[in-house]
């Protein structure tokens, strides 16, 4: 039997991108697990379920999503409410999965499509095409090869050697072309990432590449359909590490926020002139001393203290300019 081996390039961009990805996670495991982190990585979660179902065109928001999760009621379509609850117990099961074993993939589908298809689990019975308006961009092959094509691509993503984040990307694609199921490809595709990845490094249980997909939802089409023209995943696995650097980047610049609002010390003085700051971003700092009781000269040295602590910048000129608070 001929092994199978994926069609793709290693190029100076994926490198550089790895090891980009690779000193940020170093950076965020440095950052702890404080309460905050953990709370932070909550709403990771959140986010990720909000942006991988409404690529999907679910219009529940990060709001209601939240109200279900905590067990409120929500009004909304019963098909849209049943969607999130299966994607988050599909999530809640992230760290338990084998992304090696085809029998998890298909457990994790008949959770994430429970209620919603009539083959929840199973590989599709039938052809399938994938549309962009009433034009079909992509066949996928017939049903009666989806089997022994998943088969292949388990096989391969259990004994390729091929870095974790390029296998990742790769399995990512290719699951895509296959698409091996009635409904539901495109969330398990992107579940399946994270899965492989977490394997790796379980910090990416929390990451939620799926929000800078949705933001980037045109590009990541493209990238598919570059692919697919090429025959070659290469571009879709350089957009894909792109997004995973720029993820990673922004959780760091978050938690950095969060982490310096919880260890710096603010004074009573100082809480008072954050607070009259973001009434009135215009306020002088005469008027500040006017308001808050104290002389001139003590509000720019709070002032000067909340600016060395990061929670306050000036926006424009000292004349014509304002103040931010950095939240």
């Amino acid at each position: 039997m001929n092994k199978y081996e994926p069609p793709f390039k290693i190029t100076s961009k994926m490198i550089d991108h790895i090891s980009r990805i690779s000193e940020l996670i170093g950076e965020i495991n440095s950052l702890g697990n404080s309460p905050y982190q953990v709370k932070l990585r909550k709403e990771n979660r959140i986010k990720t379920i909000h942006s991988s179902l409404a690529i999907e065109n679910n219009s529940l928001t990060i709001e209601q999503i939240t109200a279900i999760i905590d067990g409120k009621r929500v009004l909304g379509s019963p098909n849209e409410i049943q969607e999130v609850r299966n994607a988050v117990q599909a999530y809640e099961l992230l760290l338990t999965l084998n992304p090696y074993k085809e029998e998890d993939l298909l457990r994790a589908h008949a959770i994430m499509m429970q209620d919603l298809v009539s083959h929840n689990g199973k590989y599709r019975r039938a052809g399938v095409g994938i549309f962009d308006g009433n034009q079909i961009v992509h066949i996928a092959p017939p049903a009666e090869r989806v089997p022994s094509l998943m088969g292949d691509l388990f096989h391969w993503l259990r004994t390729s050697e091929v870095h974790p984040l390029i296998k990742s990307c790769i399995f990512h694609y290719e699951f895509e072309f296959i698409h091996p199921f009635q409904d539901g490809n495109g969330r398990m595709g992107r579940l399946w990432q994270t899965v492989i990845l977490k394997e790796w490094k379980d910090i990416f249980a929390w990451i939620p590449v799926e929000s800078l997909i949705k933001e980037n939802q045109a590009e990541y089409y493209n990238a598919l359909k570059s692919s697919d023209k090429d025959a070659d995943s290469s571009s879709f696995i350089e957009f894909m590490l792109s997004l995973i650097q720029k993820t990673i980047e922004e959780i760091i610049r978050t938690e950095r926020r969060v982490t310096v609002k919880v260890t710096v010390k603010v004074t009573v003085n100082q809480q008072k002139i954050i607070e009259a700051i973001k009434e009135n971003p215009f306020i002088t700092q005469e008027k500040l001393a006017q308001v808050i009781g104290l002389s001139r000269k003590s509000i720019i040295q709070n002032m000067k203290k909340i600016q060395e602590n990061g929670l306050l910048k000036r926006v424009g000129s000292d004349k014509n300019g304002h103040w931010e608070i950095v939240e």
